[in-house]
C-alpha cells in the first residue's frame, strides 16, 4: 500500500490550466502508471498535442468541454464521459462551460508532465 498525501502533490500551472500530479514516479514507487487531476478554467484550453510513448485515459469529473482532435475535429466531452487516446494520437481540450472543467488523466507508462507547464507549486 502506498498513500500519497495532498502536500506531496505538485501542481503544474499554465494560464487557465492546473495539473495536480497525484501519482507519479516522482512522488511514489509507481513504475507503470501516472495519475493527474487537470482543472481547466472557463474559456481556457489545452492545445492539441500528442505523447509519443504513453496511452492516456481521461475521466471527465466536472463541467463541459470539447475534445480537440486531429484534422480540426471537435467532440463534446462532459462530466461522466471517458475517453482513451492511443500513443501518438492528437488530443487537447477546450472548456466551453461557465464552470471549471476537471478530469482525471491516467497515463501508462507514466509521464512527467513538467515539460509542458510554465510553473510548479
Amino acid at each position: 500500500m502506498e498513500l500519497i498525501k495532498k502536500y506531496d502533490i505538485t501542481v503544474l500551472c499554465n494560464p487557465g490550466v492546473e495539473s495536480a500530479q497525484m501519482l507519479t514516479p516522482e512522488n511514489s514507487r509507481s513504475e507503470k502508471v501516472s495519475v493527474t487531476k487537470v482543472s481547466v478554467m472557463p474559456g481556457a484550453e489545452q492545445p492539441r498535442h500528442k505523447h509519443y510513448t504513453s496511452e492516456q485515459v481521461w475521466v471527465a469529473v466536472q463541467g463541459r468541454g470539447v475534445l480537440l482532435l486531429a484534422d480540426d475535429k471537435e467532440v463534446p466531452f462532459e462530466a461522466g464521459d471517458v475517453v482513451r487516446f492511443a500513443e501518438k494520437e492528437i488530443h487537447g481540450l477546450r472548456n466551453m462551460g461557465p464552470e471549471i472543467f476537471e478530469y482525471i488523466c491516467i497515463s501508462t507508462p507514466p509521464m512527467n508532465f513538467a515539460y509542458a507547464y510554465m510553473q510548479a507549486r
